[in-house]
């Protein structure tokens, strides 16, 4: 199977006219210099525009048979790869620039793909109908929710092992860490017709117990944390049907509700934008056939319910881009004529859908793995002046030639996070046009002589 990224970047090289043997040595050393400069400028200025590269969106399709995971180059919107996993893949985790976690409710199982290659490296059995995965800040380990053994599975990142089951007594669904990595959010839901109440665990992740429990609504299934930790957000969905949905907002100081906004019908999925403004909920309007499916937008400032916008048939999964722009929305379809699901694009800035990408069958999970390219950023520091002094950034050292650098991006990053032997140096990190002034002023003053 084919990498996601393909292409290789070429480094072009300056053309100098040939240099006399008479010239003077200041002459011939200045030439060398800028040459080098531009080279090394032009370099940067490529690397850095890596660095913004957009993400990769990997959505699960449960089909009919045997389940796939669709990913998606956000750039272009179109799908570039299908990677084959276990029956009924539902929930979807990623390690950034490294592993995809598949929860395959059918098959009791955890597909692990490196992203690298597109490939399963590994297959994790956990408990019984396995539903919500996520992964801890850290990335070091994985929560699975396994809803009929009514368990949460904790397994190791690095060897790809359970290493403990955490019983709630009870439908484990949807899961969240918060960004400390102290807790996991667990929701479940049990009970009859007439009463199916949900509730929301709060897991100690150092401990692996179970600190508290909070009651919430009715069939209560997704949950997502807000970036600065202080929420909880989480989907009572009400199995009554035609009865409208609720989201339960949750204080993590105090593990107590402190809101209830009111949804459409039949709310799924919801994640919450990265500057914490926003809160965006999946609606599946059912007893409508064929279902409909549009996307609740809340105001987090006044928990206020300030737009809808139509999706696709009966959206599950929900994820924003790490730049807040765009939201996706896996449809999961299910109409007699049409099972072919799709994932909708929304442009977060005008709630327009602003394109519909073809999937596999009943798209449920969606998960983004941001691409971060050779160069990791470190904080910008201001000094007492307000001064902007440019981070240092970490940089692999690559055998290169002055004329081209072939090696796949996705490759060097990988080398770079494994190899121990290869050495790392502190260069201060330059924004493009810093860089390209460089590269127009080597090119003004390079030809002058004296």
């Amino acid at each position: 199977m084919k990498n996601k990224i393909t292409s290789t970047i070429s480094v072009a090289t300056f053309s100098t006219r040939p240099l006399s043997v008479t010239m003077p040595n200041k002459t011939r050393q200045r030439h060398a210099i800028i040459k080098a400069l531009g080279i090394t400028a032009l370099a940067i200025l490529m690397l850095v525009e890596v660095v913004g590269a957009a993400p990769f969106a990997y959505v699960t399709n449960i089909g009919t048979n045997s389940g796939t995971v669709s990913i998606i180059d956000t750039t272009t919107n179109k799908v570039t790869a299908s990677v084959p996993v276990g029956r009924g893949p539902w929930g979807v985790a990623v390690i950034p620039d490294e592993k995809v976690y598949v929860t395959n409710s059918g098959s009791d199982t955890v597909s692990v793909i490196d992203t690298a290659t597109n490939k399963v490296i590994a297959i994790v059995n956990v408990g019984s109908n396995p539903h919500g995965v996520a992964v801890t800040p850290d990335g070091k380990e994985v929560y699975v929710t396994n809803y009929a053994s009514n368990t949460v599975s904790v397994i190791n990142a690095t060897t790809n092992k359970v290493i403990t089951n955490v019983n709630l007594g009870r439908g484990t669904w949807g899961v969240a860490v918060t960004p400390d990595g102290t807790k996991a959010y667990v929701v479940s839901s049990d009970g009859d017709l007439t009463n199916y109440t949900g509730t929301v665990s709060v897991i100690d992740t150092e401990t692996k117990n179970v600190a508290t429990m909070i009651n919430t609504g009715n069939n209560s299934l997704a949950i997502a944390v807000s970036p600065d930790g202080n929420k909880v957000y989480v989907v009572n969905s009400n199995i009554y049907t035609n009865s409208k949905g609720t989201i339960s907002v949750i204080d993590t100081a105090t593990n107590t509700i402190i809101s209830t906004v009111n949804v459409g019908s039949g709310p799924h999925g919801v994640v919450v934008s990265p500057d914490g403004k926003r809160v965006y909920v999946t609606i599946q309007s059912p007893g409508i056939s064929p279902p409909t499916g549009a996307i609740d937008v809340i105001d987090t400032a006044t928990n206020n319910v300030t737009a809808t916008v139509k999706v696709g048939s009966a959206p599950c999964g929900i994820a924003i881009t790490p730049d807040g722009n765009k939201v996706y929305v896996a449809n999961y379809g299910g109409d007699s004529t049409n099972w072919a699901g799709t994932v909708s694009v929304i442009d977060t800035a005008t709630n327009n859908v602003t394109a519909t990408i073809n999937v596999g069958l009943h798209p449920s999970g969606i998960a983004f793995g941001q691409f971060t390219g050779l160069i990791t950023r470190s904080n910008s520091t201001i000094e007492s002046n307000n001064t902007l002094f440019l981070a240092s950034v970490n940089v692999t050292e690559n055998q290169t030639n002055n004329s081209e650098m072939t090696e796949n991006v996705r490759t060097v990053v990988k080398q770079e996070r494994k190899s121990n032997t290869q050495k790392s140096k502190n260069v201060p990190f330059m924004s493009s046009i810093l860089v390209l002034t460089i590269v127009l002023g080597t090119i003004k003053y390079g030809g002058k002589t004296k």
